[in-house]
């Protein structure tokens, strides 16, 4: 999963912002699967949420794989 890439320049705007989209896709996609993951392995929404450093609550409703929205 790790790749070695360039960290693009805030010098160039365009090459930057797509890093930065490049980058939010990858956490996301490590954020959900890992959150799959610890629940097929009997994980609590509060440890879930304490791993994450927000609430139970906010946890199950950004990441539920019930709530989530397709994209």
């Amino acid at each position: 999963m790790a790749e070695n890439f360039r960290i693009p320049s805030p010098d160039d705007p365009v090459e930057a912002f797509a890093a930065v989209v490049a980058l939010r896709r990858l956490a996301a996609g490590l954020e959900r699967e890992t959150v799959d993951r610890a629940l097929t392995a009997g994980w609590t929404w509060a440890a879930i949420g304490q791993a994450l450093g927000m609430s139970a609550q906010a946890a199950h409703k950004r990441l539920a794989p019930a709530r989530r929205t397709a994209r």
